[in-house]
Parts: structure tokens; C-alpha cells; sequence
């Protein structure tokens, strides 16, 4: 059934994308008040009551917002977990994603939910970099992520491995993600993943860009400005016990999404290998 053809892209188009659901940010050597009479000319002209917000960050830099708190959505969406496997011969390698609900950008937990993917496959010194591809070189490219959005949030692991090693490849995250769930992880584990995370902010403070895609975020989703200080005080604030109580929840055999592409000829992935 076709459900996104050209009318459905305008309508959304002139529902969504108008003045009072845009925000406009900038970082670096901004002036405020030309900022915002730039922006004011060129989108809210006839709306002058529109709030701005000026906020100054360490350094050179500065970031302004000119901005309307946007409405939640009324319901959140209904998350979905099924088992695809599709079939393409011209691929050399296999992609495979299994994928968890997660909390939203909004929830307070969402500092545990970075943590939680940084220790299970955020960089090289992670779970799965280390099991899968440095102890058994089952793959190239391995890692796990946290995507969190206004209403909901997707925990994902995603890797590229050959087709016969599929199975291997899953076979090790579903067990990293049980051991989680059921052990929790180590302090030193814990530790090391709030030192990436705290070095990770900061270095981003040295990108323009990346300093306004954080006050947009903030607007966004807080309809308030986030400060540095408060950031790294609630990754410090993060304890085991959070990290297993949060995959605990979202870790369930039956919350599972599982995706695999590749010259996969008769591999097939069942509800119960994907048990936690």
C-alpha cells in the first residue's frame, strides 16, 4: 500500500514546518540583538512577542536561541518489535541491528541510558568492540547506540559481519545484553564510561556546530538552556544500580527488534535466540 507519495510530503510540510514550531540557533561570535532582529525579520516579522533567549558558554563562544516551547505530542508511539530478514546475494557482508525501546530525551534517566551503551558497545574499550571484534574478529564495524527523542527512545546494536558469523555475532550480544540485564556491570566499567562521556562533552564544547545543535536540543525537548555544570553532575551522579535497573526494563526477549540484510540463504532467528 502507497502511503507517502507527494501530497503526503506537502501536507506535513505545511503543518510542521512554520514559524511557531521553528527554532533558530547560533554559536560563535554572535551578537544577540542582530541575531535576533535577523531572525525576527525573516520569519516572526509580524509576531513580536516571540521570547529570546541569550545564553553565554565558556570561552569565545557564545550561543543564542530565539525560540516558541513546542507541545508535546499527545501520545507517545507504539513501539514495535519484529523479526526481518531479507535476502541480497550482491552483498559481501551481512548488516545485522537488534534493537530495544529506551527511554526518551525528556526522562531523567537518560544519563543511564547514554552510560548503558557506551559500556555495551560505545567505543573500543566497550563489551562488544572487545568480544566481538578484538577477541574473536567476528567483525569490522560493531557498536551499540541511544537514540532519544521527545516521546520515546531506541537502545540499538548494529554490525556488519559475514554471513557465516551472523549467528555468532548475535548469538555473543544477546548474552552481553542478558548479562546486564541479570549482573549489572562492574564498577570499573562504570567508571571508565563516565570519563568518556564527561571528555566527550567537553571536546564538543570546541565545535560551533555541535554547541548549537545543543541549545536547539535543549529547547527542544527542556524548553530551557542545560548548563555544562549540570550535564556532567548527573553522569556522575549515575550508579550501578541505575545501569542495571534501566536494562532490566528495556532488556525483554519480547521487546527485541531484530533486522538482518546480506547473502543470508537460510538464516533464520527465532524469538527464542533472542532470549534475555
Amino acid at each position: 500500500v502507497r502511503t507517502f507519495d507527494h501530497a503526503a510530503a506537502r501536507k506535513y510540510h505545511r503543518k510542521m514546518f512554520r514559524p511557531e514550531n521553528i527554532i533558530v540557533v547560533a554559536a560563535g561570535n554572535v551578537k544577540h540583538e542582530k541575531f535576533v532582529n535577523l531572525v525576527r525579520s525573516g520569519l516572526f516579522s509580524t509576531q513580536s512577542s516571540r521570547r529570546s533567549r541569550s545564553k553565554s558558554n565558556s570561552g569565545s563562544s557564545a550561543g543564542s536561541a530565539f525560540t516558541k516551547r513546542l507541545s508535546p505530542q499527545s501520545r507517545a508511539p507504539k513501539m514495535a518489535a519484529p523479526i526481518v530478514i531479507k535476502q541480497n546475494p550482491t552483498l559481501e557482508q551481512a548488516h545485522v541491528i537488534i534493537a530495544t525501546p529506551l527511554v526518551s530525551g525528556r526522562d531523567k534517566r537518560r544519563y543511564e541510558a547514554d552510560i548503558l551503551s557506551q559500556i555495551i558497545g560505545g567505543g573500543t574499550s566497550s563489551r562488544l568492540w572487545q568480544k566481538i571484534r578484538e577477541e574473536r574478529g567476528l567483525a569490522y564495524s560493531v557498536g551499540a547506540s541511544s537514540l532519544m527523542f521527545n516521546d520515546c527512545g531506541m537502545f540499538m546494536v548494529s554490525a556488519a559481519t559475514s554471513p557465516e558469523q551472523t549467528l555468532e555475532v548475535v548469538d555473543i550480544t544477546i548474552a552481553e545484553m542478558r548479562d546486564v540485564a541479570e549482573n549489572g556491570v562492574t564498577a570499573d566499567e562504570l567508571k571508565l564510561a563516565k570519563q568518556q562521556t564527561r571528555a566527550s562533552v567537553l571536546m564538543s564544547l570546541e565545535d560551533s556546530a555541535s554547541r548549537a545543535a545543543s541549545l536547539a536540543q535543549s529547547e527542544i525537548l527542556h524548553g530551557r538552556q542545560i548548563t555544562l555544570e549540570e550535564s556532567l553532575a548527573n553522569v556522575e551522579a549515575v550508579t550501578l544500580d541505575d545501569v542495571r535497573s534501566l536494562a532490566r526494563e528495556f532488556f525483554k526477549t519480547e521487546k527485541i527488534a531484530f533486522a538482518a540484510l546480506g547473502n543470508l540463504n537460510g538464516f533464520k532467528v527465532n524469538r527464542k535466540r533472542l532470549k534475555i
